[in-house]
């Protein structure tokens, strides 16, 4: 029996519905915005009962007080997150691209609602969010997500503290890597706007009468879109082959 009267089988599976919990209501695809919370929540639930034996036998045992109840939920609660951030960070890669290339081609002004982070957006950041979410499906990637979560009491025991540096080293190198990815994930329409920008103003330095932003406007819209629909193939098989990887590393 626990402090409080309760069963240590009700303790810890409240440790393991903490972490899984937190990181379905994070990773890409299940932890959306538009998905109800009920939702998560539920599928957390149902998560934490069929991983409970194989997180079991890393489990600590009862503790002897109040706070050292409420650090133990608390670390599990910050390696869920922990976690749940980090893939979650991973995926913006296509945000970043959308917005690179939103601002090469002058599109950055057409906002919609981003419905994968319920705020304003700009349209290709969001088409390309939902291309993203759709590929985690269509593979049969979001499987690795069990397998991550899973594999979570493996690298991380609940019987040991949570290693803080490493995981600011961690998230700080999937900010980067998923920056760069997005930069790289958008070199067509960059180097597209590097050329037609010279261009531009090469034909505007030898034709000074020439109105050239109003001819040089629809142009960078039109091609720069046709860019963007001839490499969006590429653009998915790259992201969704990096992400794998990346994914790889927790399942």
């Amino acid at each position: 029996m626990s402090i409080l009267g309760l069963p240590i089988q009700v303790y810890h599976f409240g440790l393991i519905f903490l972490r899984v919990g937190s990181m379905v209501m994070l990773i890409p695809a299940i932890g959306e915005g538009t998905v109800p919370p009920r939702l998560r929540l539920g599928l957390g639930l149902l998560l934490s009962i069929c991983l409970g034996p194989v997180a079991g036998p890393t489990l600590p045992p009862m503790p002897d007080g109040v706070g050292t109840m409420f650090g133990q939920l608390f670390k599990e609660l910050f390696i869920g997150l922990m976690l749940g951030a980090i893939l979650q960070i991973m995926r913006m890669a296509l945000d970043v691209c959308g917005e690179i290339m939103s601002i090469q081609t002058t599109l950055a002004f057409s906002q919609t609602a981003n419905p994968l982070e319920a705020q304003p957006g700009s349209s290709l950041g969001s088409f390309l969010g939902l291309v993203g979410v759709s590929l985690l499906f269509a593979t049969n990637v979001h499987h690795l997500f069990i397998g991550a979560i899973a594999r979570s009491y493996v690298l991380f025991p609940p019987t040991k503290p949570p290693l803080l540096d490493d995981a600011a080293v961690m998230a700080v190198k999937t900010v980067s890597e998923a920056f760069g990815l997005g930069v790289q994930l958008a070199a067509p329409v960059i180097v597209f706007s590097l050329v037609f920008n010279i261009a531009t103003g090469l034909i505007g330095r030898l034709m000074p009468q020439f109105q050239i932003f109003f001819a040089s406007s629809p142009l960078s819209v039109l091609l720069g879109l046709s860019i963007v629909m001839l490499s969006l193939g590429l653009i998915g098989m790259v992201w969704l082959q990096r992400y794998q990887m990346f994914l790889q590393q927790f399942s």
